[in-house]
């Protein structure tokens, strides 16, 4: 009797979908780690440069450092589906098809990511995956995708939670493992819903590589750092292991100051975001390349417990941001966003930096921390002394605390 009772059960769980209704699992425990074509290239892709980057990749040290996903944004596609209805890749860009980029890719220990949309039509006018979301799904399974990043654009009439369910339904049934990117820009409130559809969900519109700027384009805009960071500062609570709040992709190496580069990355790996490189990897700077695989920087990002960092302390232009690590251990960033020089004096015995989720504390009056310089990399004493930094225009100093034995 309980095996019949089974066995209608999964009967049941079939012809309903509802056996596809999670996501693949453990694909994501820590923040995805890549790089996307969109932020430097937009729609100027193709074949060669998505290989020149998969090489680049490797021979910067990025892949080392923990990168392992090329994606390629939009604009790949064929501006029509074939006559069975099959997404295709423009045949003059991508002559060897996807297939065969996807293995250029993962020989050499990579992973492929690709881009969709929700809507009949992607932001760049290609054919998006409304009503061939399962047709789609299974093409990606064949050519070998590892990750999907899908977008919201002429998306009018459609429920953004059935939608995105809908895609990752159909990844499910395709059978291949695939991270799922949610990219409706958080006008839904995804963090809210999106655990169970997705592996990260975007928090904000479109970023762009200024530090404290708005780009008025229309009808929309696109976000410098800081007005990222401002723009979502209560929902820290819903990012973890496998479910990730996302700020958007990194503009390192584009166009900022080298001060500005090391505080956008620093502040995303406190916040636990995924960690996309937007830049021409095969032109990178050393200096740029230093930002991208500090790899303490990036174990900061990267800690097994998954916890979103948050703002502290706000003082004129001083900030001060904490991130709970694993093994009691904390990553405290001291920013400055002002257009001077500024002056941090930090009294660890007075300030107690207490996280209203985890509910954990740094109690440096009655534990005594040894003090590390992450971008300096070097041991600065113990928090028994104040700690007294002038931090450029623009920069930050970050610090890792330990638990003195």
């Amino acid at each position: 009797m309980k095996n019949h009772f089974m066995l209608l059960l999964i009967l049941v769980l079939v012809f309903t979908g509802s056996v596809y209704s999670q996501k693949f699992d453990g694909l994501a425990l820590t923040p995805p780690m890549g790089w996307n074509s969109w932020n430097t290239f937009s729609c100027n892709v193709d074949e060669k440069l998505i290989q020149e980057m998969a090489d680049a990749m490797v021979s910067s040290g990025m892949m080392d450092a923990g990168y392992r996903y090329i994606v390629i944004d939009d604009c790949w596609q064929a501006a029509m589906r074939d006559t069975l209805g099959n997404i295709r890749p423009d045949p003059l860009r991508f002559p060897s098809g996807m297939k065969a980029l996807a293995d250029y890719i993962h020989i050499r220990g990579l992973k492929f990511g690709i881009y969709s949309c929700a809507g009949d039509k992607t932001c760049g006018g290609y054919p998006g995956s409304k009503d061939f979301e399962i047709q789609d799904a299974r093409t990606y399974a064949m050519w070998g995708v590892d990750y999907l990043k899908y977008d919201w654009c002429n998306t009018k009439g459609l429920n953004s939670i059935e939608a995105y369910s809908k895609m990752r339904d159909a990844l499910s049934s395709a059978g291949r493992p695939v991270v799922f990117s949610i990219c409706e820009w958080g006008d839904t409130k995804p963090w809210e819903w999106g655990k169970n559809v997705g592996h990260l969900w975007r928090t904000t519109g479109d970023i762009t590589d200024c530090f404290d700027c708005i780009v008025d384009h229309g009808n929309w805009s696109s976000w410098g750092i800081m007005k990222i960071v401002d723009m979502r500062t209560d929902i820290r609570q819903y990012a973890g292991p496998d479910h990730w709040n996302d700020p958007d992709m990194l503009e390192v190496g584009r166009s900022m100051s080298q001060s500005e580069d090391r505080a956008h990355f620093s502040l995303w790996c406190m916040m636990a975001a995924p960690l996309m490189a937007g830049n021409d990897l095969r032109t990178m700077k050393k200096e740029t390349i230093d930002i991208l695989t500090n790899a303490e920087m990036i174990a900061v990002d990267q800690d097994p417990l998954g916890i979103q960092g948050f703002r502290f302390s706000q003082k004129d232009d001083l900030e001060v941001w904490a991130k709970p690590l694993a093994k009691g251990e904390w990553a405290v960033c001291f920013l400055n966003r002002s257009t001077i020089p500024q002056e941090m004096v930090f009294d660890w015995s007075k300030n107690v930096i207490a996280d209203p989720v985890t509910r954990w504390a740094l109690d440096a009056g009655t534990t005594v921390y040894t003090i590390r310089n992450i971008w300096e990399k070097k041991e600065i004493g113990t928090t028994s002394s104040i700690f007294q930094a002038v931090i450029p225009v623009h920069d930050v100093v970050v610090l890792r605390l330990k638990k003195l034995q």
